[in-house]
């Protein structure tokens, strides 16, 4: 079986699906004439197993190689890949991150004042767009006809159809952060024609029910929670995706789902899935995948130092929040990049700051000031030392250069799953106070180490979920989505340099939505620009 993994190289040798050639604007592939032809490259079952594994390797790697084989044409091939692009519109406009760097108009996304020509919106644009295509032509290239006409055996077929099952999740999670992101998007699928094909623009509210209606229809296919191998999708992520798209639900759509929140969380949480009695800290280790963390990661994107290696995952989120008199080998890397701190705001979240006995409150503060005066220097603002490339035992990840690490990111856990219940259940989807409060104390009891950081049911508000989201989840990628639903991330809010200035102030609702990319707009004359831009 396909164990993500073990691969060194994610090679895919199918040209209709390897070249990324304006996907931005068309949504599909053309081979070069140096590249194989669908039928060669579905010629081995070895062939079928490399397709599917670029389907996965799409969210952790940026191409065929390290670097230099790029998916994605771009000034920064790490900046295009699909964690660090979705991580940066996702944390960096809100009050848990601030970046010192400014290339490519990356500070626009701290300040909120991004334009539809920002590198970095595009990049996540053009990522989650790859990502369906890639999917597409995979599920063009598999279906029963196709491996009818190629003699494969009924055994084989069954494997296969299992590939397409976990392909048409896969396609779900990019358009699901499409649609969050950008809100009205192309809209493809395997039943579309491949070439001159400018794909309509699909409104959220009708995204959202595509998707909701496949991942309904994959639910059973799918192997069940628990039953597939580490690192690929089952039961549980699906419903995962589901209650996340619920959670949403009003802002997608115009009407709330809090119910069906309630009904999948329930789900999941009966799947076995336990939060672990190790320290918090141990989820974001180089052995995430065995010291027990792994014991409520539902989905996770495997990478490791020797054999998947890439800028566009942990190896950026390790590295880049390592600077001024930081020790890079307390992180088990080769240096820092001097670039990510957080924000007063956020370091205020704990009680005690700094201090706090809330062990989640991991920051590094020597040399640092908690104010950030420059957004530039490094050492204005507090250091976070969430991740890293170390065991639980301080060692080393696996790389023995420290450039690349075995850090593994787990895109859902249980953690979310509990604060989604107890949030749905204060929204009136159902549920009770006592199971909801459990719930979050488990969470507490895990953060403080002992019963003291404990709440009682008076102080479980809406107010103290957003708040414990960010206290739990913070540089996980889940910030800005949680602030728009609580209407929290523009014309309410303010966090430093928020506005483009030092104190903060609002921006336009607008901004609760990215711009769609100048450049495709340029080409797909179906798209029209999100208001505001």
């Amino acid at each position: 079986m396909l164990r993500l993994k073990s691969i060194k190289t994610i090679f895919m040798s199918l040209a209709l699906i390897a070249l990324m050639q304006s996907c931005e604007s068309r949504l599909d592939l053309v081979p070069e004439d140096n590249r194989l032809t669908a039928e060669a490259a579905f010629a081995t079952e070895e062939g079928y197993e490399q397709a599917f594994a670029k389907l996965y390797g799409g969210i952790a790697v940026t191409g065929q190689n390290t670097t230099g084989q790029p998916d994605i044409v771009s000034d920064d091939e790490g900046a295009s890949g699909f964690i660090r692009s979705i991580w940066k519109v996702q944390e960096l406009p809100t009050d848990e991150a601030i970046i010192g760097w400014n290339d490519g108009g990356i500070r626009a996304l701290n300040t909120q004042t991004w334009t539809a020509g920002n590198d970095f919106t595009r990049a996540a644009y053009n990522r989650t767009i790859y990502q369906v295509t890639l999917v597409n032509e995979f599920l063009r290239q598999t279906t029963p006809e196709k491996l009818d006409a190629r003699g494969e055996t009924d055994a084989f077929k069954a494997v296969v159809n299992g590939y397409r099952t976990e392909a048409r999740f896969l396609r779900a999670l990019a358009y699901y952060y499409a649609m969050d992101i950008f809100g009205n998007v192309p809209f493809v699928t395997e039943a579309d024609p491949v070439g001159s094909f400018l794909p309509p623009q699909i409104s959220r509210s009708d995204l959202f029910n595509f998707l909701e209606t496949e991942l309904l229809a994959i639910e059973n296919e799918i192997p069940a929670a628990g039953a597939n191998e580490y690192g690929r999708a089952d039961r549980a992520t699906v419903w995962m995706l589901l209650a996340k798209m619920y959670l949403n639900a009003e802002v997608y759509t115009g009407t709330s789902r809090y119910t069906e929140v309630i009904t999948y969380s329930n789900q999941i949480i009966g799947a076995g899935y336990t939060i672990p009695a190790t320290a918090y800290q141990h989820s974001f280790l180089a052995d995430n995948d065995t010291n027990g963390a792994q014991d409520e990661v539902i989905f996770a994107v495997p990478f490791d130092g020797l054999n998947i290696q890439s800028y566009a995952g942990t190896t950026f989120l390790v590295h880049a929040p390592v600077g001024g008199t930081m020790s890079a080998a307390d992180f088990g890397i080769n240096g820092g990049w001097g670039g990510i701190r957080t924000t007063p705001t956020f370091v205020e979240q704990f009680p005690g700051e700094e201090n706090s006995a809330d062990q989640r409150a991991m920051f590094f503060t020597d040399g640092q000031t908690k104010e950030i005066e420059d957004i530039g220097s490094f050492t204005n603002g507090y250091a976070v030392t969430k991740w890293k490339n170390v065991d639980v035992n301080g060692n080393a990840g696996s790389d023995p250069s420290g450039e690349f690490v075995d850090t593994d990111f787990p895109m859902f856990r249980l953690a979310d799953v509990y604060l989604m219940y107890a949030e749905a259940m204060l929204r009136g989807g159902g549920g009770d106070m006592t199971t909801a409060l459990g719930y979050v104390n488990q969470l507490r009891n895990r953060a403080y180490g002992d019963a003291s950081g404990n709440i009682s049911s008076s102080d479980l508000t809406l107010d103290f979920i957003l708040d414990e989201r960010s206290r739990e989840l913070y540089w996980e990628g889940h910030r800005r989505t949680d602030l728009i639903r609580y209407g929290r991330f523009s014309t309410q809010g303010t966090w430093a340099w928020k506005g483009g200035v030092p104190q903060g102030t609002t921006t336009g609702a607008f901004r609760d939505l990215m711009p769609i990319p100048a450049n495709d707009l340029g080409v797909n004359t179906n798209l029209e620009q999100n208001p505001g831009y």
